[in-house]
């Protein structure tokens, strides 16, 4: 499937995108701080929920080693499928498609969770953190979620609403809904976990140019297909209002974005 947005030419579906395009710009670089934090031993057993192309989750492969089991765990077939494409064959990941409320798995099974950048999208967020401590023998939780939204994404966001609608301009809100410290405190020790700790801190990231990313990004989302049905016009007329305001932050052709690291440790 090659795709055709504006002038450039994406091969492949969003989930595959979102490898090839959002993870070296975003995704790598925080899920290798999630590491940091994490400290995996070799040996532990890892379950990585809401895992996506398994950028997580193969790090994790990595870090527990042979000796360690790791599992990874999402409701997007098309993410999955990408994530075992993209994982050598002499690591070995159980992957699982479900929702994170729900997770097909036995009671304390894992010693680690982890969960990078999914929290918001989970409708019932209680019940996944009372999944994730279920799922845990006597272990300890990780969860990373960004925000606030950053000057550079709100920009984005409020011309996808101008441009493409309202439905377009929700994705951008919605990536950035769940950062607040005493929400995220609240929510854990609401799920039963107990010695939560959650840190804010901000972090540097390079981003491409700013058409490249504005399409990269749509296209790695599930606004590509919203942004696919409009016109041309519409779609000209995107990239000219994004791209102007999104001067600002160019250095060196590429541009610089700050962007808010929200993330919470805790024990079961």
């Amino acid at each position: 499937m090659t795709q055709q947005v504006y002038g450039k030419t994406f091969g492949g579906n969003p989930a595959e995108n979102y490898q090839r395009f959002f993870v070296p710009a975003i995704g790598a670089s925080v899920a290798e701080d999630l590491m940091e934090v994490a400290r995996l031993k070799p040996g532990e057993r890892v379950l990585d929920v809401g895992c996506g192309t398994g950028v997580v989750t193969r790090l994790a492969a990595e870090r527990v080693g042979v000796a360690g089991t790791v599992a990874g765990l999402d409701v997007n077939p098309g993410m999955l499928a990408v994530a075992r494409s993209q994982t050598p064959p002499d690591i070995s990941i159980d992957w699982y498609e479900a929702t994170a409320e729900s997770m097909p798995l036995p009671d304390e099974a894992f010693d680690v969770v982890l969960c990078q950048m999914a929290l918001q999208f989970i409708p019932n967020k209680l019940a996944a953190l009372r999944e994730m401590r279920r799922v845990l023998d006597g272990g300890r939780a990780l969860v990373t979620v960004p925000g606030p939204k950053p000057p550079l994404f709100a920009i984005m966001t409020d011309a996808l609403a101008r441009h493409l609608g309202p439905e377009a301009a929700s994705f951008g809100d919605l990536v950035f809904s769940m950062h607040d410290v005493d929400e995220l405190s609240e929510l854990m020790r609401s799920a039963g976990f107990r010695r939560v700790d959650v840190q804010a801190k901000s972090k540097s990231l390079r981003l491409p140019a700013p058409s490249d990313f504005l399409w990269q990004y749509i296209d790695s989302t599930p606004i590509a297909e919203m942004a696919a049905q409009a016109s041309k016009a519409k779609r000209d007329a995107l990239e000219r209002d994004v791209c102007a305001q999104w001067q600002e932050f160019v250095v060196d052709g590429a541009m610089r974005l700050q962007v808010g690291m929200t993330t919470a440790t805790a024990l079961k």
